[in-house]
């Protein structure tokens, strides 16, 4: 039902090491005999890297994932020789992985067909067998790990519906040892740099969407603990941003929600002393370690865009790093001072650039066409003023038929940033208009809780405030309006079939929820915690909400065609849910197609993302009528 913070990233494979691939690139532009792809194809096919993670003692190993066999995979890269190897090969796509900071080791996730549900493996880096990461844990959904620089230890979160969330110390050669174990979710946030201190986020006051943190000891035992969620009427949250990269420094890097936005801090657990770094920016705010310590690597991201900063901790002063306006997805600060950073734009496809000029990882292969710039558009609202992404053809001119895009999450936001299914409806025609309605990240705190208790309801009243702002300005053909998302948008999608049933003419919903009670009945622990934080309570509890929130509720209002797409392993928004609604549908005779694959909450496999938006594109297209 959430997104999760893993979404997948490009990447990228050696040549030297699949000596085909510049012949599997030129048949893939070709398509076949005398076929030629189309640029929206093109841009699911081209080669893409993600942000390369490194290890702590051994800078020059890395860790990435890439598209470049057709499925996401992590691949291994050794750049003093600049030897990359794939890492992992599963049938439907691995991108959960990290390295131990001494290099030697690569940790990745095994679940089943996209069910999230499994346990951690290891390989050394340099290739070689699989092995158990940490014999003697039991499937499970996985709620944090952190890896000890001795090589042999490591933190690890598990999640499952029976235990809660438990958190175990494991050392090689010895059995795991439990340190934590609650109901509500939780997860390991980070474990000191000389091993001796663990930080945990969690909920035990049982608010989902604003976490706690508490400091342990590798026994168990408690040695801090920063709680923003006592005392006051207001709902604040923390996260861990990181212990300081020294040994012995028992400072950890915190973000905070105490001036209506997320901010860092400087927290020490060993004295208790507070250093509120107080940046004066007016967005959101994320910040990470420099390596010797000195500083903070800062992501600033406010109105769908993003810019990165230094800040010195011995002067207090932050000064620009510059980067191309657009999105950075992510950003790290290398040993030598330089930073690299994932960088895109709705215009340009996504690069790993470095302040050092260059660009980091360059895949081989076909390189992905651009698409149109973004527009941004700003529409009064019910709750405030609502930001509205628009892309529409070059020199198209309306009234256009209209895609709305809804985005997951529900905390999380469109950005101006890259993304291949907006710009294959461009290419076909449409104008694509992206709502970061009530709910939405980076536009302060109080935007992002309005959800609460009128779950779905709140974020519907925005998007009917820019489809309104669409149809009088001229944009979008108030008789060509398709409505679409997946996931949390996938959700927003059939409720609003549902709740305005006249403002829609075609619905395509990607694994959504459908029947919010058998969905919260049958996803994983940690979604109906953030459930519960929603609505209220269980649906035992507050019934009213959960019916009032619900697709199923005004399933036989709909009169928009619909599509929906889901995986029949998902744990988030979980298969039987979606036929309960698809049931009701086919009783109606509602026109409705359905298309089940098997994956989890979406696929890592390209042609089987291909095949969906070839599927999406054809249904609006006939029941458009254009």
């Amino acid at each position: 039902m959430t997104e999760s913070n893993g979404s997948v990233s490009p990447e990228q494979q050696d040549q030297q090491e699949h000596g085909d691939q510049g012949d599997q690139a030129e048949q893939i532009r070709q398509g076949g005999p005398g076929e030629e792809l189309p640029d929206w194809e093109k841009r699911f096919r081209a080669p893409r890297v993600s942000l390369p993670d490194w290890a702590e003692d051994a800078p020059d190993r890395s860790l990435f994932v890439s598209n470049a066999t057709g499925t996401y995979e992590l691949y291994a890269w050794d750049r003093s020789t600049g030897e990359q190897r794939q890492a992992t090969n599963r049938p439907n796509g691995t991108t959960d992985g990290v390295l131990s900071p001494d290099g030697r080791w690569i940790w990745w996730f095994d679940d089943k067909d996209g069910d999230e549900f499994g346990v951690w493996r290891r390989q050394p880096f340099q290739g070689g067998e699989d092995e158990l990461a940490a014999p003697g844990l039991d499937p499970s959904y996985p709620a944090g790990l952190a890896l000890g620089r001795d090589g042999r230890t490591a933190v690890v979160g598990r999640s499952t519906d029976e235990d809660g969330t438990t958190i175990h110390l494991a050392r090689t050669g010895e059995a795991p040892v439990e340190i934590y174990r609650h109901r509500e979710s939780a997860g390991v946030g980070d474990l000191s740099h000389d091993g001796s201190l663990i930080a945990v986020e969690h909920t035990e006051h049982g608010d989902a969407m604003h976490s706690a943190l508490r400091v342990l000891r590798p026994d168990g035992t408690t040695v801090a603990e920063l709680d923003d969620t006592r005392g006051g009427k207001e709902e604040l949250g923390l996260e861990v941003l990181g212990f300081a990269p020294v040994d012995g420094d028992t400072r950890l890097l915190v973000g905070h929600q105490r001036r209506g936005r997320w901010e860092p801090l400087v927290w020490d657990v060993a004295t208790g002393e507070e250093t509120d770094l107080a940046l004066e920016l007016p967005g959101d705010v994320s910040a990470e370690w420099y390596p010797d310590g000195s500083g903070l690597l800062i992501v600033h991201s406010f109105e769908a865009r993003s810019e990165l900063f230094r800040y010195d901790l011995a002067s207090r002063a932050l000064v620009e790093i510059p980067t191309p306006p657009g999105t950075v997805s992510g950003a790290t600060a290398r040993p030598d001072g330089s930073v690299e950073y994932l960088w895109s734009s709705a215009a340009e496809p996504p690069a790993v650039r470095s302040t050092t000029g260059r660009v980091v990882l360059d895949p081989p292969g076909m390189k992905s066409p651009g698409s149109v710039p973004v527009e941004d558009v700003w529409v009064e609202g019910p709750g405030g003023r609502i930001h509205a992404l628009v892309q529409k053809p070059a020199g198209a001119t309306g009234p256009l038929p209209t895609v709305f895009d809804i985005h997951g999450g529900p905390t999380w936001h469109d950005s101006d940033s890259f993304a291949a299914a907006p710009a294959a409806w461009v290419d076909h025609g449409y104008a694509v208009v992206r709502v970061n309605y009530r709910g939405s990240t980076g536009y302060g705190r109080a935007w992002t809780d309005a959800l609460k208790h009128r779950v779905g309801l709140i974020e519907l009243e925005d998007i009917a405030a820019v489809r309104e702002w669409a149809i009088t300005s001229g944009l979008a053909d108030p008789d060509r309006l398709v409505l679409t998302g997946g996931s949390w948008g996938g959700y927003l999608t059939l409720l609003g079939l549902g709740v305005q049933p006249d403002a829609w003419t075609v619905g395509i919903a990607a694994v959504p929820v459908a029947d919010y009670v058998t969905a919260y009945h049958d996803e994983m622990e940690a979604l109906k915690a953030l459930d519960r934080t929603l609505l209220g309570g269980t649906p035992e509890e507050v019934p009213e909400r959960f019916e009032a929130s619900s697709p199923l509720t005004y399933v036989d209002q709909v009169k928009a065609p619909v599509h929906i797409s889901a995986g029949v392993n998902d744990p988030r928004c979980p298969i039987r849910q979606i036929e309960n609604y698809v049931d009701r549908l086919k009783a109606r005779g509602a026109v409705h197609e359905v298309y089940r694959y098997d994956a989890g909450h979406g696929s890592l496999v390209v042609d089987e993302r291909i095949k969906q938006v070839k599927l999406e594109l054809d249904f609006a297209e006939r029941h458009l009528k254009r």
